[in-house]
């Protein structure tokens, strides 16, 4: 099965030799008050709503420091992975991160990837949708697989190229024997535009992304890769249901730039532990079809490094990647 994570939260680490954040706050010190945050990709996008929503939450919680979202985009953010992966190791400096880190490095677009970071914090998960354009004639996926099979190529899809927005297509093609024509596109916002508009014809989608698009009639969704339906999209099938073993979500989370101390790592570890937990913020997730799932330091490299694996067999299926 691709991709397929499952991932869980060890409350022993929870716990961290039995300090809560406002105790790691009293023994760690850093030289800011309040600390950058990169979201390498457009304001506006899944990412950058969802991390300033983690921002104000913090804000409001008695922790030092703060942080605060600085939008470096370009370059299908590795513009903004670049700028991290540079900064000083003090602690003053994090970068909001999911697996296109990896897909870009299998791209051969960027020499590193999360073995290039110091993993604080996994967050959020938002499984993917196959969108499409409310102009396009197909009202399900059988009807748009045909379609696709019988015209190979000519199906326009937009992407950002070597980032999860396209290698999830890739692992689509790979798994249904449909062949895409790829558009480039640099982030969620141009992608969306594009849909809207009928310039493309499909593209992914998320609750938060698509949802209200898909209610009006404006976009349609085909189907969901994850293992359960959503609350939010009930009526909206998975991929597994559809006969494709496939389960894709964007696994959000908080790295530090390679060489930050391990006390300072585990002090913004507890604070995003402390907002994960925050009653707002989970419900704020939930009406965006995104999951919880706060991992600490360790579970997330763990999970870091198998789902390296899982990209790489599949690049290297599809011939993305050789080692």
């Amino acid at each position: 099965m691709y991709l397929k994570k499952s991932i869980i939260a060890m409350t022993a680490v929870a716990a961290f030799i039995g300090l809560a954040a406002g105790d790691a706050a009293a023994a760690t010190s850093m030289p800011c008050k309040t600390a950058k945050l990169i979201v390498p990709w457009k304001a506006g996008g899944g990412t950058h709503v969802i991390f300033s929503i983690f921002e104000k939450t913090i804000q409001n919680l008695d922790v030092t420091p703060k942080i605060k979202v600085v939008t470096i985009g370009g370059q299908g953010g590795n513009k903004g992975a670049k700028e991290a992966a540079k900064a000083k190791p003090d602690g003053c400096t994090l970068f909001a991160i999911h697996q296109s880190a990896i897909t870009s490095y299998l791209n051969g677009r960027i020499d590193f990837q999360f073995d290039n970071f110091e993993t604080v914090s996994l967050l959020t998960s938002t499984p993917d949708i196959v969108g499409a354009s409310g102009k396009v004639p197909w009202n399900n996926f059988e009807e748009f697989k045909k379609a696709t099979l019988a015209a190979p190529g000519t199906v326009k899809v937009g992407a950002t190229f070597g980032s999860t927005s396209q290698f999830y297509w890739l692992i689509l093609e790979d798994l249904t024997g449909m062949k895409f024509k790829f558009v480039p596109y640099d982030g969620t916002r141009e992608r969306m535009t594009a849909l809207l508009s009928g310039a493309i014809d499909m593209g992914g989608l998320n609750v938060a992304s698509g949802r209200k698009y898909m209610e009006q009639g404006e976009l349609k969704g085909f189907a969901i890769a994850a293992a359960e339906r959503s609350k939010h999209l009930p009526d909206m099938p998975t991929l597994k249901e559809l006969g494709v073993d496939m389960i894709y979500a964007l696994d959000r989370g908080i790295v530090a730039p390679k060489g930050t101390p391990d006390d300072v790592v585990e002090h913004w570890a507890q604070i995003f532990k402390q907002a994960a937990e925050d009653a707002d913020l989970r419900k704020q997730m939930d009406a965006k079809g995104t999951e919880v799932n706060w991992v600490g330091p360790a579970e997330y490299r763990e999970w870091a490094i198998k789902t390296f694996d899982d990209h790489e067999k599949v690049a290297i299926k599809i011939g993305m990647w050789k080692k």
